[in-house]
């Protein structure tokens, strides 16, 4: 028989699993989570990998990690840095009020 237990929502939200993709997001997060306010973050694809590729991981990660980053790609190489302050714009159209 399965033993149970009851946890927060927040520590299965942020359990990882097994997989490949799961491990390569924890990574990412850790590297948002490096970074402190005034810094910016640069990473450059490894052998088998795009540029594409990071950007689609790095963007992954700080959603998972719920901050927002400013993405900016020269060439090979990604520069990042979470954006202070800034709420998320809501798409369509605004409700009515009431």
């Amino acid at each position: 028989m399965p033993r149970f237990e009851v946890v927060p929502v927040q520590e299965a939200m942020r359990r990882p699993g097994n997989s490949k993709r799961a491990l390569q997001l924890q990574e990412y997060v850790s590297y948002i989570e490096q970074l402190s306010e005034g810094q910016a973050g640069k990473l450059t694809p490894g052998d088998g990998e795009t540029a594409l590729t990071v950007r689609r991981r790095l963007s992954s990660a700080a959603k998972e990690s719920g901050k927002q980053l400013k993405i900016s790609r020269s060439g090979d190489e990604i520069y990042f840095w979470v954006q202070a302050g800034a709420a998320r714009r809501r798409r369509g159209r605004p409700p009515k009020a009431r």
